[in-house]
């Protein structure tokens, strides 16, 4: 009997998708390292273990955010423009705290109103689906204009309209697909937005300003990167992750009540954490133990999802009834930063509105969903939304699914490698953070 033999081609077809993609990582890295160096201390890491992660990210030294860091010019690259005016690369000093104030204003929104106006705009967007039939769709995608009309009628106090919408949600892709190194920037996109705020603040229809001697332009750059650009884009994000892993785990599906979705919420935070790697540059020493001191000026790179995998919940397991014995003060688990230092100032209002948002979409659609589901998402979440009544997708149509994002990651891959290096290379000349600070910038 003449043995099996497998052809070369089939072979290669079978292994590239699994392969490909994450040789291509470690080659991004390796690139990312040589233009950038290997600046920085990892934390937690062989300097500070993750018993010590808490106590020196909120010590009162590791307070610079982007003066004398190289990897700033990457970020400002990226968060451009006006990316000085970022709340999170602000330095400390009094423009910082002007500016914190005004955030914590903006937000300080009572939960019955996040609710609503994250239930109202989910509503809305849902409404835009075909009706009566399944509907295949990128969550992200589908998130993100809920989120733009949320932050939108939070700063301006009133309704989002449709161009204002679809100007916010272009800027707030166009951040995030960059930052993914799926797309290069375009700019253009970015100013329709600066210039919208702009205007808005010049003419006195925007309730939301920054006090002398902030600019109208500053204002503006303020805005768009607080609001229209992290908070769009970490909402949509976070509920993407939210809403695929409900897909993913059937078990979860029916999670309508509020306590059981906060435990779901909690453990998609836990297994995909938004904040990847927050770099803060030391102002003076930092004793961590008798034998390690850091020294001023060390840069040091807080890694949240290498913390999140160490103490009581170290697992990548998706289990959400953990959190019926673990508390999260015994957890290694910070979803929205470490309090502090420069926490995430949407941390009170956001669990409230990304419950309110996910439970409607459960209230109006089961879920499904076959594709790979990892920390980065680039993918954008694909997934098929079924409202009562219609057909869901089978077996076949899932399989179909998986096999197509296996195959467009594949492409991703490559993408990310040829557009991540260029970015890289491009930061590195322009030089944005570098030259603001050598220029007197504060």
């Amino acid at each position: 009997m003449s043995a099996l033999v497998v052809p070369p081609l089939l072979v290669v077809l079978w292994f590239l998708p699994r392969l490909l993609p994450p040789a291509v990582v470690r080659l991004r890295e390796w690139i990312f390292t040589r233009v950038n160096g290997t600046e920085g201390i990892p934390v937690p890491g062989p300097l500070v273990g993750a018993e010590h992660f808490a106590r020196v990210y909120e010590h009162p030294a590791a307070d610079g955010r982007s003066r004398g860091a190289g990897l700033s010019d990457l970020f400002w690259y990226w968060l451009a423009p006006g990316p000085q005016m970022h709340q999170e690369h602000l330095e400390p000093g009094e423009r910082y705290a002007a500016v914190a104030r005004v955030s914590r204003r903006v937000l300080a929104v009572p939960h019955a109103r996040s609710e609503r106006l994250a239930t109202d705009a989910t509503r809305r967007a849902l409404d835009r689906l075909p009706p009566g039939r399944t509907a295949h769709v990128r969550l992200r995608d589908a998130m993100m204009p809920v989120w733009a009309e949320v932050y939108y009628e939070l700063v301006f106090g009133e309704p989002c309209p449709p161009d204002a919408r679809a100007m916010i949600v272009a800027n707030a892709d166009d951040v995030v697909t960059a930052l993914k190194c799926c797309g290069l920037r375009h700019l253009d996109r970015r100013d329709r937005l600066t210039r919208y705020l702009r205007r808005r603040v010049e003419d006195g229809t925007c309730p939301v300003v920054l006090p002398a001697p902030f600019t109208a332009e500053e204002t503006a750059w303020y805005l768009q990167g607080a609001f229209f650009n992290t908070a769009v884009v970490q909402m949509s994000e976070a509920s993407a992750h939210v809403l695929l892993a409900i897909a993913q785990h059937p078990g979860v599906a029916g999670a309508a009540g509020d306590d059981e979705l906060d435990r779901v919420i909690d453990e998609t935070l836990r297994v995909f954490p938004l904040f990847g790697v927050a770099h803060r540059i030391t102002s003076a020493p930092i004793e961590v133990t008798p034998a390690v001191t850091l020294p001023a000026g060390s840069v040091l790179l807080f890694n949240y999802l290498a913390y999140q995998r160490t103490g009581p919940a170290a697992d990548d397991t998706f289990d959400p009834d953990r959190w019926l014995s673990l508390r999260r003060r015994d957890a290694h688990f910070i979803p929205f930063g470490v309090t502090a230092n420069r926490a995430c100032p949407a941390r009170g209002a956001a669990p409230v509105m990304l419950r309110a948002a996910v439970r409607e979409v459960l209230r109006r659609c089961t879920l499904a969903s076959s594709v790979a589901h990892s920390r980065s998402l680039p993918s954008r979440g694909p997934c098929y939304l079924t409202p009562p009544g219609a057909r869901p997708p089978g077996r076949a149509r899932l399989a179909a699914m998986r096999l197509r994002d296996r195959w467009a990651d594949v492409g991703r891959a490559v993408t990310q490698l040829v557009l991540g290096s260029w970015m890289v290379i491009d930061a590195r000349r322009q030089r944005l953070c570098t030259t603001y600070f050598q220029g007197g910038g504060l």
